[in-house]
């Protein structure tokens, strides 16, 4: 067995997506075990905040592909390893079924849930089997896919992130992280792309302030007139005042302010924002950054108010000079890694939170929830990729039926246990992927619902398509949406309605890459809560079981990072790196049970999901074990079990 296992390694070959923090230990662990045949794809470059972990890479490095890279540098440990490598998106065109058939294993090493899905497609339509993994910080989680026989990686329901009223960012701040996406949307506003839902102003149709503006406007002094965005955009009047700091300064954290308290009722329980004044603080404070009390890293200190004003005057001023670089028209992009942008997040935040009565933060910590991030750990990654290696050789041996999902856990459980392997379970049978015929019930307005957010917003965001094609099942076989370029583009503005498409209506949604058909059942609706655009009948979050408090180690299990509909490996997705996690204000803690592990069949718990760390619902079917703990035992806690 042994020999026929080292003759399958030198002659199988493999797929690795991705190159980052799992992929490099990965690739390293492939071919010291053996593997000579390796395809690896990425479309990442090397960034410096890379180097502490992802080792095949160093400081010369930076800049250059990370899959090319990752060859050269895993090809140092066996040079007659085959290794080919892709600088480019597994989302590509080109990569399609036939491609994947050509490898006996694909592993996954990704940092986006539009990734995931579309591997975890490609490898059902493919029939090829899929290992699955993931990390965030100490903790870490294996799984194998197998069409048939195994739940794929969309089997079960995945919630959404989390996204804030937009009343709670414009008007009523409560905690930091309000501020921060407060923050990141005002530079979207100021230099990127503008975007109506990323609106920074005061919000007047709030609900909760049920106020007369015609009444109360004048009560608001606006030293800048021309700040009036109800008549134009926020980046039309910054461009006017040519990004003067003072100006942005006075029109955001004390016109805005004070406008803000004229809506009398929104005040009433809580406590008033206090208005800042460039001219009254310049007179007050120093012309030099204030730290408060605390030494270490610089960027573990909090500044003073004052600081925090000359922070957001010198970030202004760098990225307006990065924008007259670019020319007429250009915008940028935000990136937790680009310092003037993450200086003026960092600033403009924290002068928010000093505003609305709330503790400052460093810029470390800033960054860490602006990114979505906690600290990768290498030793993490480490052993991961030897987990995935190892479910590999099983496969290869033929022993699919002995694979497990395994979770590794920050600290023993009452059995000494670090790592728990759970038995994998079968395909659900709702599944709108691996299902034999996918269905769907999508709850909509078909009135208000465009041609352009059914395809952009459902079946891309939600449905993880890429290239769709839409025809009505109304017997004249009507062509909704062709991914063919230039066929349907004039459908893009029309409504659902326009089309005939009405309560009851049926949707066939092909994409040809994926090999995957959906049918959509239409519910038209007009009651959808405000800035709802659609629900999924049955769907997350109404099976996701309610949240529980008592177990924190027990938690979010990613290799990168939220359902970024970014359509790559690549760091230019936001929030992107490879090792990262979404923290999620709502985010859910682990579920706690007072049932033993022992008792293989039924107990429930949460599945953190292997990349957003959002749960489902899981019921474990542990192996029986004579260490067993006695029911009352809270020590599998710690164990995250997949169904």
């Amino acid at each position: 067995l042994a020999a026929k296992l080292v003759d399958s390694l030198s002659s199988s070959k493999v797929l690795v997506v991705g190159a980052g923090g799992i992929g490099c230990e990965l690739l390293k662990n492939l071919v010291l075990t053996g593997f000579k045949n390796i395809e690896v794809i990425d479309l990442d470059t090397i960034d410096v905040s890379n180097l502490n972990r992802q080792f095949l890479f160093q400081k010369k490095h930076v800049g250059k592909s990370k899959a090319q890279v990752a060859k050269e540098s895993a090809l140092q440990f066996c040079p007659s390893a085959n290794i080919v490598a892709y600088h480019d998106s597994i989302m590509n065109p080109d990569y399609n079924v036939e491609f994947f058939r050509k490898f006996m294993l694909v592993m996954n090493a990704l940092d986006n849930r539009a990734a995931r899905n579309h591997v975890n497609r490609m490898c059902l339509a493919a029939d090829i089997p899929l290992i699955e993994s993931g990390t965030a910080g100490y903790l870490g989680q294996v799984t194998v896919i197998k069409k048939g026989m195994t739940e794929c990686y969309e089997c079960q329901p995945k919630p959404a992130q989390k996204t804030f009223p937009g009343c709670t960012i414009r008007n009523t701040p409560s905690e930091p992280i309000h501020c921060i996406v407060w923050a990141k949307y005002l530079f979207n506003q100021l230099f990127g792309e503008e975007d109506a839902d990323q609106e920074v102003s005061p919000d007047t149709a709030d609900p909760e302030a049920a106020w007369n503006p015609e009444e109360t406007a004048t009560r608001a002094t606006a030293s800048e007139k021309d700040g009036d965005i109800k008549r134009i955009s926020t980046k039309e009047w910054a461009r006017s005042t040519g990004y003067d700091p003072v100006k942005l300064f006075n029109k955001l954290f004390k016109d805005d302010i004070m406008y803000l308290l004229t809506m009398d009722k929104l005040w009433k329980k809580r406590k008033a924002p206090t208005p800042l004044d460039w001219q009254q603080l310049e007179n007050t404070f120093s012309s030099t950054f204030l730290p408060t009390a605390g030494s270490g890293l610089k960027d573990q200190q909090v500044l003073g108010l004052w600081g925090y004003c000359e922070l957001f005057q010198h970030s202004v001023e760098t990225l307006r000079s990065q924008l007259q670089e670019k020319g007429e028209g250009a915008e940028l992009v935000w990136d937790k890694d680009d310092p003037p942008a993450m200086d003026f997040v960092t600033a403009a935040a924290n002068l928010r939170m000093h505003i609305f009565s709330m503790k400052m933060k460093s810029r470390f910590d800033v960054k860490s929830m602006a990114g979505n991030i906690i600290p990768a750990i290498a030793t993490t990654n480490a052993v991961i990729a030897g987990l995935i290696v190892l479910e590999g050789l099983k496969i290869l041996s033929g022993e699919l039926e002995s694979c497990r999902t395994i979770f590794l856990n920050k600290c023993p459980n009452l059995r000494k246990k670090l790592l728990v392997p759970c038995v994998l379970d079968p395909p659900s049978a709702n599944c709108y992927v691996c299902a034999s015929k996918p269905e769907v019930t999508v709850k909509v307005n078909v009135h208000k619902t465009m041609v352009l957010s059914l395809q952009d917003r459902i079946l891309k965001e939600r449905f993880g398509m890429v290239a769709p094609d839409v025809q009505i099942e109304d017997g004249k076989g009507t062509i909704l949406i062709s991914s063919e370029e230039g066929e349907t583009e004039d459908n893009n503005s029309k409504f659902l309605s326009d089309f005939g498409i009405r309560n009851g209506s049926r949707l066939q949604a092909d994409d040809f890459l994926q090999d995957y058909t959906l049918l959509i059942n239409i519910l038209h609706t007009e009651e959808l809560e405000r800035d709802v655009e659609f629900e999924v009948v049955g769907e997350a979050p109404d099976k996701a079981p309610p949240p529980q408090t008592n177990q924190e180690e027990v938690n979010s299990i990613t290799n990168g990072n939220k359902d970024s509909a970014q359509p790559s490996t690549s760091s230019k997705a936001p929030e992107e790196d490879d090792d990262i996690m979404i923290v999620d204000s709502d985010e859910e803690e682990g579920v706690s049970s007072s049932s033993a592990a022992a008792v293989s069949s039924t107990t429930k718990r949460k599945h953190s999901d292997a990349e957003t760390g959002e749960t489902s619902t899981k019921r474990p079917r542990m192996e029986q074990s004579s260490a067993a703990a006695s029911p009352n035992d809270d020590d599998d806690d710690d164990i995250i079990a997949l169904d």
